[in-house]
């Protein structure tokens, strides 16, 4: 399969597009504004929408408008603009519409930086939202690791009806790798799937009405007990025993290559829901 030479945040904005992403709504910030640019040229060729909205919260709920529809749908910012977004993703959660969302992190604190930081990894992975809903996190440590996980994330978020986080950061956002890109999926092999149409039900459960909101939580529960299975494949040193998790994203894969495959550090790709078997497989 022949490979291009592509930039991190373009390469995650490819992936979605050939995954059937057919809308997209954002707000600029950076390290992540390419990802928008790449998108406004890019989606109006395959008949998609493209929508700068006049902010995150905007943008979020755009999405969630849009995904509602059945329409595959995302959305893109860093750090304090994810933030901004999570009553939104909240949403979509709560009415179990299927959405993927980026966020190519900064360093903290605060508005921060665009070196990597461990702020928005306890946000992805503990306090996402209001609600307690969970949801899959993936950390790619390399370009390849962002394409093939985006092209996953949205069958994922449909099969789950559930969003659906990239996690990624400045470094990972801006450097660039040859990757091989997935094929491009027709209208026909992205099945529409939009809202289930009892939100309002659910959110009254506690009135009467309680089968939706303990099917809601059931969902929940089950995605919680899920190992992490590999999406990518591509990680070194699979077969070698896990002995240190210490690291994810960029500096998890850039410490896995120094220490090689014997090393046994080998960074997880889930980090939502974390690869449980691996770890109690390595005593820790």
């Amino acid at each position: 399969m022949a490979r291009v030479f592509m930039k991190g945040t373009e390469a995650i904005a490819e992936a979605a597009v050939r995954a059937g992403c057919r809308f997209f709504a954002g707000y600029p910030i950076t390290p992540q504004n390419e990802i928008p640019e790449y998108l406004a040229r890019r989606l109006p060729e395959v008949g998609g929408s493209f929508v700068q909205g006049e902010s995150e919260v905007a943008s979020i709920n755009m999405v969630y408008g849009a995904a509602g529809t059945g329409t595959r749908a995302m959305t893109s910012s860093s750090s304090c603009g994810i933030s901004l977004m999570s009553e939104g993703v909240s949403f979509c959660a709560s009415a179990r519409v299927p959405i993927v969302y980026v966020n190519v992190q900064r360093g903290g604190p605060g508005i921060g930086t665009i070196q990597p930081a461990q702020q928005d990894y306890t946000q992805a992975t503990k306090a996402s939202g209001n609600g307690g809903f969970r949801m899959r996190v993936f950390s790619p440590s390399t370009v390849q690791e962002a394409v093939d996980m985006t092209y996953a994330a949205f069958d994922l978020a449909q099969q789950d009806r559930n969003p659906v986080l990239i996690l990624t950061d400045g470094v990972m956002g801006t450097i660039m790798e040859p990757v091989a890109l997935p094929p491009e999926r027709s209208a026909e092999e992205v099945k529409a799937q939009g809202a289930e149409g009892h939100c309002r039900r659910r959110a009254l459960g506690h009135q009467g009405a309680g089968a939706p909101l303990q099917k809601g939580r059931g969902a929940v529960q089950e995605l919680a007990q899920r190992g992490g299975d590999a999406v990518s494949g591509r990680r070194r040193g699979g077969r070698h025993r896990l002995r240190h998790l210490r690291a994810y994203c960029t500096l998890g894969g850039k410490a896995a290559a120094g220490q090689g495959a014997q090393g046994g550090l080998h960074p997880p790709e889930n980090t939502v829901p974390l690869p449980c078997r691996r770890v109690r497989g390595a005593g820790l």
